[in-house]
């Protein structure tokens, strides 16, 4: 999550700074110059040629109220403006802008509604994005879940302590997925509070793969985080080396964003495809780099810079391989949003083939 626009800045030696040429207090002591110069030469005009001197006071008066006249309105349309946009603002729609073309205290003004329009915006945008993110999160181990309970009440599986001890994880997870909720209730300036610590990246990898194991080989139809497969065919494999290795991280948060690669590998192999998780120790120390490959289509290289928007499903027309839907497109956008609260990177990299995510983790701080 990320804060709202920046204001700005401004130049003290523009136009918009220092020296105000074009300011309404300047405009308001130029309409009293000129009003007094008209008055002054009808006057003299008047003396020079016996004009009477109510004819005078009467163009004076005209005079002065047409330059007035034009004056006020190139004040108070923009006000008119301005109070137009504000009135769709506060009935929440954040599209309305004001033409900012002055120079003056009222372009100002302008500017700054302007501003306020895009940070209510962006946070009508995030709020949006909330909701679906977590709505997202939620669905897998609910999906999990139900898998392990519909199997069990249909005699497919017994309820051993290990199934249990499965369901049990995916509540467990649920209910820290509901702790989220109350941690981004209280979001400071966008920044969700990070758990990090240090954990063994082995065992913390193979859970993680076990629990996208048992949701894709779950009974038909259950519904994943990101859509609905059946894929019972794709081989998960993890690949960690040194064994040993160790991290330094939010597990809860990598969680998310290697759930969520591994999810989107499956939907893409092939048939009896191959999705392989790669971890390797960074240039510092505890940091990670991560890699999800599979043997799918793979992503065109126009195609890198979107893979990890909201709602971005691909330039398909079919389903992402047998039996799947396609998914929300929140899947990629999550993983990064998880990646970009520590401080690492993520992206698509060059693949002989199918696809190749990169995740790097900075790890612990020096």
């Amino acid at each position: 999550m990320t804060g709202g626009p920046v204001a700005p800045q401004r130049d003290p030696g523009s136009s918009w700074g220092g020296l105000r040429p074009f300011s309404i207090k300047t405009k308001l002591g130029t309409l009293v110059v000129v009003s007094v110069l008209i008055t002054t030469g009808l006057s003299m005009i008047a003396v020079h040629t016996k004009t009477e001197l109510r004819f005078i006071t009467v163009f004076s008066m005209i005079a002065t109220l047409l330059i007035t006249q034009f004056v006020a309105h190139s004040l108070t349309s923009p006000l008119d403006e301005m109070n137009t946009v504000a009135r769709s603002i506060s009935h929440g729609d954040y599209t309305r802008r004001v033409r900012a073309n002055r120079r003056d205290e009222l372009g100002d003004l302008a500017g700054t509604i302007n501003l306020m329009a895009d940070e209510l915006e962006a946070q009508d945008r995030q709020r949006k994005e909330l909701v679906a993110n977590v709505s997202h999160e939620l669905r897998t181990p609910i999906a999990g879940l139900r898998a392990v309970l519909e199997n069990i009440v249909d005699g497919i599986s017994a309820a051993d302590p290990e199934t249990m001890r499965t369901a049990l994880k995916q509540t467990e997870r649920l209910g820290r997925l509901v702790e989220t909720l109350l941690d981004l209730s209280r979001l400071d300036n966008g920044v969700v509070p990070l758990r990090k610590r240090r954990f063994e990246v082995w065992p913390y990898l193979s859970g993680v793969l076990k629990e996208a194991q048992m949701v894709s080989t779950a009974r038909g139809g259950i519904t994943s985080g990101s859509g609905n497969h059946t894929r019972t065919d794709v081989h998960l494999h993890l690949d960690v080396s040194p064994p040993e290795l160790t991290a330094h991280a939010d597990p809860e948060r990598i969680h998310q964003v290697v759930a969520n690669l591994i999810d989107n590998a499956v939907k893409h192999s092939p048939p009896h495809g191959r999705v392989t998780v790669k971890a390797r120790g960074g240039a510092t120390a505890d940091s990670l780099e991560l890699e999800v490959l599979d043997e799918g289509p793979g992503i065109p290289q126009s195609e890198w810079h979107r893979v990890f928007e909201r709602f971005n499903r691909g330039a398909v027309s079919a389903p992402h391989g047998p039996g799947s839907d396609g998914g929300t497109g929140l899947g990629l956008a999550i993983a990064r949003w998880a990646v970009d609260l520590h401080g690492g990177r993520i992206g698509v990299a060059e693949s002989p083939r199918g696809c190749r995510i990169q995740v790097t983790l900075p790890g612990e701080p020096s």
